[in-house]
């Protein structure tokens, strides 16, 4: 399988901290508890996709700064292609997320001016025309791609991440227009199962996941109208929880992509997002679809 992904890279660093609130001291001297690593959620579905199994290629924008050779060499290192990353910017974005033992994280991102910059339509069809689906992650460089997608019926999918308004300025686009959406349950103000019939009956996408965290994902499937409440898993010990979603999200694209069958894919990509909140690092903890089907089958 093939999977474009048009979506953020950045550099993340993670910060362990004692517990939240933060109370203020001049210095802290934090051994081993501050991590960086190349992530964003473009990054992050496409090492899910190519850990998994697959072929990923991601449209993306560096800076042209240190992080630059960075990004590529941890692409290379991870066998994904920087084809189609362009140092556009003019520094390469960040992020820092402070978390504490119990899962709860505070995320500070800083996209620099890539909401300010277009991505080539020409290189984006260069890539989107022989892959099996095209992950459209909620940057603004993307939305002017779901146009071309659905005048060739190729199936889109994206994650508008936390919402709680069906006519959210900056997300309608994303959410009116994937086949495939994803969202996060964290800024709701009525029940998930309200809001994903509320979501459905707006937009009709094929299908709909709200996730919930160690609550569990609840999914919508327009085919059968059915909406399906799946429990999470524990795996392993949480480290931190950032990453969980884009783990999600990734994990059942692909099953869904492999088997048409969403139940089978949303059980798996549970168990997959369980296992890899036992890491540090939104690009870490990823398993093979191999190491994930023997899990899968010790679990059920």
């Amino acid at each position: 399988m093939k999977f474009t992904v048009s979506g953020l890279v950045n550099i993340e660093t993670n910060v362990k901290t004692d517990k939240f609130p933060i109370q203020y001291e001049p210095v802290r001297y934090n051994f081993f508890g501050i991590n960086s690593n190349v992530s964003g959620v473009g990054y992050n579905v496409s090492k899910a996709f190519t850990v998994l199994g697959a072929y990923a290629e991601l449209l993306s924008l560096t800076g042209k700064d240190i992080y630059e050779e960075t990004i590529k060499n941890e692409m290379s290192k991870n066998n994904m292609t920087d084809k189609f990353l362009l140092n556009s910017l003019d520094s390469t974005c960040q992020s820092v997320i402070l978390y504490d033992e119990n899962g709860k994280r505070n995320i500070f991102t800083d996209l620099k001016n890539i909401q300010e910059i277009k991505y080539p339509v020409n290189l984006f069809s260069e890539s989107y025309e022989s892959s099996d689906l095209v992950v459209l992650c909620n940057i603004n460089y993307s939305r002017d791609k779901f146009e071309i997608c659905k005048k060739t019926g190729k199936k889109t999918a994206s994650d508008v991440h936390c919402i709680n308004n069906l006519d959210d300025t900056y997300n309608k686009d994303f959410m009116k227009n994937s086949d495939i959406l994803f969202m996060s349950d964290e800024k709701l103000e009525i029940s998930p199962e309200i809001w994903i019939e509320k979501v459905y009956e707006k937009f009709s996408n094929e299908i709909i996941v709200i996730g919930m965290g160690e609550k569990g994902a609840l999914m919508k499937n327009k085919y059968d109208g059915k909406t399906t409440f799946f429990s999470s898993y524990k795996t392993r010990p949480v480290l931190n929880t950032i990453g969980a979603g884009d783990s999600l999200f990734s994990s059942f694209i692909y099953f869904y992509t492999k088997t048409s069958d969403p139940y089978i894919s949303m059980r798996k990509a549970c168990l997959f997002a369980s296992w890899k909140i036992g890491e540090s690092g939104a690009s870490k903890g990823f398993l093979s679809e191999n190491d994930l089907n023997i899990l899968y089958n010790n679990i059920r």
